[in-house]
């Protein structure tokens, strides 16, 4: 299942806070769809799911915004 997050406008380390709290409340294997306008989201999401085990699908810009595809580890 998929499920989306908006935390476009917000600062460091508030998109990850809200990824942290969206990603508990879905099931394993579900991915989260996250749209950022940060620019220092890009190296935070890598470095959250590398450390919390789970898998950065995708992170690409795409006019002026972050997306980010990430599966929530089982």
């Amino acid at each position: 299942m998929e499920h989306i997050l908006d935390v476009r406008g917000l600062a460091c380390p508030m998109p990850i806070v809200r990824t942290k709290k969206a990603i508990d409340q879905i099931a394993a294997g579900d991915d989260l769809l996250v749209t950022a306008t940060d620019p220092g989201a890009v190296a935070d999401f890598k470095a959250w799911t590398q450390r919390t085990g789970h898998t950065l699908v995708s992170s690409e810009k795409v006019d002026g915004e972050y997306r980010f595809r990430i599966t929530k580890h089982g």
